[in-house]
């Protein structure tokens, strides 16, 4: 899987947020991303949150890393907003792009692996550790924006 390098600009997601680190994600009991899009589906929140922008997809936001890939971190689970209380900042500047197409969420788990063995082959590619997001523009379709440095 080749990324697409798209440099983006800031914008704001609202929604539901959990601190987590992979090391639990790969833990059934302690697993906290499923049960945050759980609760994202059945409160409903994407009909619910205020100051929504006329963008209809859905975001994974990765945020607020404590170190690297192995630290904790922010998961909010939202919608595009124009501003307000309660959203967090997708960073503007470089990003590398790659998607995924087919049945969730072993299709996004699969993409997830194609990027953490993109880093391991390209280790001159610096990852920002800012701020990553996943983009969903339907059921079965992923974008996944992970910042790097460029120089």
């Amino acid at each position: 899987m080749q990324p697409q390098l798209q440099h983006l600009d800031p914008f704001n997601v609202a929604g539901l947020t959990a601190r987590t680190t992979n090391r639990d994600e790969s833990d059934p009991e302690a697993a906290r991303i499923g049960t945050l899009w759980d609760r994202f589906f059945g409160e409903r929140v994407y009909e619910t949150t205020p100051h929504r922008i006329d963008d209809m997809r859905l975001y994974g936001v990765y945020s607020a890393y404590e170190t690297d890939a192995h630290g904790a971190f922010d998961i909010t689970t939202g919608v595009a907003v124009a501003d307000g209380p309660a959203t967090v900042r997708i960073e503007g500047g470089d990003y590398l792009v790659f998607t995924g197409q087919g049945e969730m969420p072993q299709m996004v788990l699969a993409v997830w692996q194609a990027i953490w063995h993109y880093f391991d082959a390209h280790p001159e590619i610096r990852r920002r550790y800012q701020s990553d997001f996943e983009a969903y523009s339907g059921p079965d379709q992923v974008a996944i924006h992970i910042g790097v440095l460029t120089d």
